[in-house]
């Protein structure tokens, strides 16, 4: 027998001895070798013991004991010291109490100890583990556990603290039992422990009691996890005392655990509301072909939050390991089937977008591709007159009572109109307040269309998101902001008598003097082409304004803005201010000043001290402002079009601010439990005033951030019948730059759908047609009446030979699409540096074009990025899970994609790749997701033979690459897994029912990076267009046997070709699908009780006390003895 075998068989017989043992001296010996085991041993002796059936010999020598009455004194206490030590590293201890009946037996010497300290703080230690267990908790509470541990603590002395400290912490376990919570409700003990808590805050001047603090916290965290308790709580004014009790000691620092666990109570509390809006609907209405989405309303839910039931749940798990059973397991489902999902005949409609494959390319004087948009077509003459009108009147008069023609209604074709508010003495005032000129000499600037530029041009202008000059104050009077309109508007003419010629000319002249000023060095933008292609945009409530930003224009901005830090505090601080919101409204204005089905508000704000907002054009997301202290606003985002989820992306107009003041937004109705705002990110921010003097920006703005768990809910109506859902705060700070500028605040970058247009308008524009195949198509119509762009980019052939032509035709494809998810801004701006690139006259730029035929989606859903959606299509759908089965009338671009893929694949001209351009909001970095047989089975668990399995691993070289070449590309992060939950996704679908081995969802963080050379860094624009870039020269490396010799790139394409050999070093990957960073340093649950790590770390600290003073008793009296 080996000495393993030995030790297992003398341990197992030692407890088993103690079992069954009813000899006194026998069972004293084995509790003093198991004390001294254990006690020179480390946790993992512990553990092993507790493996051989430590615990249940312990548990039932005690019961034993007890009824036979073998142990007394110091005996007993080594045997309950014991229990304490083994039982704190034992999660079932509980249970295994509950089955040898030892909670009865403890309870009963809690009651014969009451008068002995040394022997009752032991047994109150083993009450507090055995209530771990809610179930066993619950047979002590029906045995009088509550009530009597409860005697301990009343009335307060400063006496025995060591009892009342063990005491009080086995009450706290007890409360975790609903049946025992009521309990104590209905006995009166919240009041009690109230006051409890206030004596212990008065006399523990010195800090010396913090853990007695502390643990009457807990009692009061566990009640409160009930309604009844909230109840009672609030009714006894336990808000107002632990505010009051946290702002006496907010600055100590020891403190902080007392601070944290009050927040979590208060939050705990608080009461439960609805949004302070009447529907969570969108506020716009999208008639779906073939169905009805009808309105909810937010309604109150039932206070449910916490289990009110008379029956306890155990909270004891098992540790068994669980397999991530989201993974595809099926071998014949992730298996490739290319077939297509429609009739073959069908296909044949999609050959005219790859005119590329049967052009001859004899005509050499004609261009080899048309343009989408001519110069004619883009011209800013409209067919009618075109009127210029001040915006205040507009929104005096557009909206004005009485007026019931719908918002989307048309005026005849004469009476167009584009609308600019800011009059030319509110530019000339702010140019010459700040040193600046409108003179077309003096200031650089020069008119965009020449000089002969007519005013009838500039009038002809339609725009389409609400561009603002800056408001200023002129002879005490504030001028209006200036907002330019992009659709043929309903104005009636009543309201066109209110606006005077002279009027209209000051404010034509103030578009003349903004295009005159415009910096012509903004690559690829002009704002008179924008104008033309704003007006062509449709949106569900025919937006008529322009954001000056999309209109004016942007460009990067020069410098780098590092991640926020979180001071550990902040949250804290900000829920303070919540519940101060509560129980001092004095300075509580709750006054509403934007709502964006109550326009009437525009003009009623005017008079009055607060900011004023604005979202009613493209992109734009603010559904209500509510003014709730002088400089501290609530807000509230619309849901995507016919849905009520999807509360993310925001993008609104700001003016009437002051510098220099904190203003601090909440926004109140956000969905996804954790946000990268907790890491680091910032949301970004244009001002007008730095635009107009040179610094077109988005910035990363604002200090104080968080993102929590506040007080709202709202019900969902289920199959299953209510469910319960809460919504979460984003709150920051923000100091603006310009007392009365005009700014804009979104989640990200803005990039909109007029953006883009103009933005391939310009590109085909630029191209040499010499040397560059560039065809701008429109792949079909949206829901919205809007074109779908279709870009084809590919190197004309040299010569027109036969040859030439023939390896033209025989390019591989690669597939590039983005912005399936309107909100994900940050993919546009990724697509935008892609397609300069591609178009570029860079070597690598050329010898891509050489190598492939690019055909590019750079928006899915353009009707949800125009109406200013976060996920949906106008059917509030995700447009990414329609893959499967897509519909040619809810999901035309979808659909229509896929038809075009399949008919490559039937040509067989399969894509050499396909990537889908997406942002991520809960991870840093850049990085890709793929397909794999595979790594999703060797992941999930699954018991199938992979060897058996042949796979080409090419789907690893474009990441692999890309870690090489892009700074901001992580390999780490990468995955290459199926999951069920994706079945339906672009990435999914393309790689399994057409056949793209390299089929991908490339992600960018809304934040930025925690590695490599922008560690630490937020992505700007800069970062995110240099990603676009760096894609293509990935993809260069792909079909690396079809490289043409280059001598300007071919030294550095062989460099890079090296990757390739360490390909296989499945170690630089992930293998686990990543879905969000840890919880934030301050994370504090709503739900569940506050902090109980260190409950048994206390308990080893009092042990440790404890035996030491039992050892110095002894000690003491063995030297009376000897000295007797």
């Amino acid at each position: 027998m080996s000495d393993k075998e030995t030790t297992d068989s003398g341990l197992e017989v030692i407890l088993t001895t103690l079992q069954t043992s009813s000899d006194k001296e026998t069972i004293q010996s084995i509790i003093s070798i198991l004390n001294e085991l254990l006690s020179m041993g480390t946790e993992r002796r512990i553990h092993y013991v507790i493996s051989k059936g430590g615990s249940e010999a312990l548990l039932q020598a005690l019961v034993n004991s007890s009824h036979k009455y073998l142990l007394s004194g110091n005996s007993l206490q080594t045997l309950l010291h014991l229990l304490v030590k083994v039982g704190q590293k034992d999660k079932m201890i509980g249970r295994k109490a509950k089955k040898t009946q030892a909670t009865i037996t403890i309870l009963n010497l809690v009651r014969k100890n009451m008068a002995n300290p040394r022997t009752l703080t032991p047994c109150l230690w083993i009450v507090q583990m055995f209530a771990g267990s809610v179930t066993a908790g619950g047979i002590l509470g029906r045995n009088g556990a509550t009530e009597l541990i409860y005697k301990l603590l009343v009335p307060f002395t400063a006496e025995h603290t060591r009892v009342i400290r063990a005491a009080a912490e086995a009450f706290a376990a007890l409360m975790k039992s609903v049946s025992n919570s009521k309990r104590a409700v209905t006995r009166g003990y919240v009041q009690g422990l109230l006051r409890l808590y206030q004596n212990w805050h008065s006399y523990d001047i010195q800090h010396k009691y913090v853990h007695i603090r502390r643990a009457f916290l807990r009692c009061l965290d566990n009640i409160a996890n009930t309604k009844s308790g909230r109840q009672i709580f609030w009714e006894n004014a336990g808000m107002e005392i632990l505010f009051h009790i946290t702002q006496s000691c907010a600055s100590n620092q020891s403190l902080k655990s007392i601070l944290n666990a009050s927040v979590q109570i208060m939050r705990k509390c608080y009461p439960r509301s609805a949004l302070p809006t009447d529907v969570i609907q969108s506020a716009y209405n999208f008639p779906v072909p073939g169905g009805a989405h009808p309105t909810r309303t937010c309604s109150l839910p039932p206070d449910n939050l916490d289990d009110d039931s008379e029956e306890d749940v155990d909270s004891e798990l098992e540790n068994v390991d669980v397999e991530d059973d989201d993974l595809e397991t099926d071998v014949e489902k992730l298996k490739t089937k290319p077939d297509p999902d429609r009739p073959r005949e069908l296909l044949q409609s999609y050959k005219k977008f790859c005119p590329e494959l049967f052009d001859d390319f004899q005509d050499s004087d004609s261009e080899s591709f048309d343009r989408n948009c001519t110069k004619a077509e883009c011209s800013s003459k409209p067919t009618g007159c075109c009127e210029v009108i001040l915006n205040s009147h507009i929104r005096k008069g557009y909206y004005k009572e009485g007026d019931q023609r719908a918002l989307g209604s048309k005026t005849p074709e004469s009476f167009q109109q584009c609308h600019l508010s800011c009059p030319v003495d509110a530019i000339d005032n702010y140019t010459k307040r700040n040193g600046l000129s409108c003179s077309t000499k003096e200031s650089g600037f020069r008119p965009r269309n020449g000089p002969n530029q007519t005013m009838d041009s500039l009038m002809s202008a339609t725009f389409e998101s609400n561009s603002t000059c800056t408001s200023v104050y002129q002879s005490g009077k504030q001028l209006d902001t200036c907002s330019f309109h992009s659709r043929t508007d309903c104005i009636d003419s009543t309201y066109h008598s209110q606006s005077s010629f002279s009027d209209k000319r000051e404010t034509h002249d103030t578009v003349l003097r903004l295009l005159e000023r415009h910096n012509e060095d903004i690559p690829f933008h002009d704002p008179s082409t924008y104008i033309a292609t704003a007006r062509k945009t449709a949106s569900v409530q025919d937006y008529n304004v322009l954001a000056f930003p999309d209109f004016w224009g942007i460009i990067p901005a020069p410098y780098q803005q590092p991640m926020t830090e979180q001071k550990y505090g902040t949250l804290r601080d900000k829920i303070f201010q919540d519940v101060q919101r509560l129980l001092k409204k004095d300075d509580i204005l709750n006054r509403l000043v934007f709502d964006l089905q109550e326009s009437s508000l525009l003009e009623s704000v005017e008079e009055i001290d607060t900011l004023k907002f604005f979202s009613k054009f493209e992109s734009g997301n603010l559904r209500r402002a509510i003014q709730v202290r002088r400089y501290e606003y609530d807000l509230i985002l619309n849901s995507d079009v016919n849905n009520i989820h999807h509360h993310q992306w925001f993008y609104f107009e700001i003016s009437g601010m002051k510098a220099g003041v904190p203003y601090r937004f909440n926004i109140i109705n956000c969905e996804k439990a954790n946000s990268q705002f907790n890491y680091g990110m910032q949301p970004v921010l244009y001002s007008v005033c730095e635009a107009l003097q040179g610094r077109p920006y988005w910035q990363r703005v604002g200090d104080n951030i968080c993102y929590y768990r506040n007080s709202y809910v709202y019900t969902v109506e289920t199959p299953e019948g209510s469910c319960e859902k809460p919504y979460f705060t984003l709150t920051f700070n923000i100091q603006f730059p310009h007392t009365d500028d005009v700014c804009y605040l979104a989640y990200h970058f803005p990039y909109t759908y007029s953006t883009l247009m103009t933005h391939l308008h310009l590109l085909g524009k630029s191209v040499k047609q010499k040397k560059v195949y560039f065809r701008n198509q429109s792949l079909c119509n949206t829901l919205g009446g809007n074109p779908c762009p279709l870009v084809t980019i590919t190197a004309l052939p040299k010569l027109k030979s036969q040859q030439n032509v023939h390896q033209f035709r025989n390019r591989p494809y690669l597939v590039l699409t983005a912005r399936v998810h309107p909100g994900e801004s940050n993919a546009s701006w990724i697509m935008k540096g892609t397609l300069e690139f591609l178009l570029s006259d860079d070597p690598a730029a050329e010898l891509l074009r050489e190598m492939y035929i690019i055909k590019v989606i750079p928006m899915l859903n353009p009707d949800g990025v125009i109406n200013g959606n976060h996920r949906s299509s106008l059917t509030g759908e995700d447009l990414n899970r329609q893959w499967s089965q897509p519909s040619p009338t809810l999901h035309p671009t979808v659909y229509h994609l896929k038809g075009l893929l399949h008919y490559l694949n039937s040509i067989r001209r399969t894509p050499l790749v396909f990537c889908d351009y997406h942002g991520h909001s809960r991870k840093k970095n850049v990085f890709m997701y793929g397909c794999s047989i595979k790594e999703t089975l060797w992941q999930s668990g699954s018991s199938i033979n992979t060897a058996s399995l042949k796979e080409d691993i090419g789907y690893r070289t474009l990441p692999k690459v890309l870690s090489k070449v892009a700074p901001a590309f992580v390999l780490s992060s990468c995955s290459f897994q199926v999951e069920k939950s994706r079945e339906s996704t672009a990435r999914v679908v393309v790689w399994r029912e057409i056949g793209v081995l390299r089929s991908y969802t490339m992600e960018s963080s809304y934040c930025g990076s925690d590695q490599g050379k922008y560690k630490g860094l937020q992505f700007g624009i800069k970062e995110l267009q240099e990603m676009g870039a760096k894609l293509c020269i990935g993809l260069l490396l792909l079909n690396k046997n079809s490289l043409p010799y280059n001598k300007a790139v071919f030294p550095q394409m062989m460099k890079l070709l090296t990757l390739e050999d360490d390909i296989l070093d499945h170690r630089s990957f992930s293998n686990e699908y990543i879905e969000e960073e840890p919880p934030c340093p301050e994370e504090i649950d709503f739900n569940s009780c506050f902090i109980y790590e260190e409950e048994f770390a206390d308990i080893e600290e009092e042990l440790e006390e404890s035996s030491s003073d039992s050892e110095d008793t002894e000690t003491t009296s063995e030297l009376q003895a000897s000295s007797d």
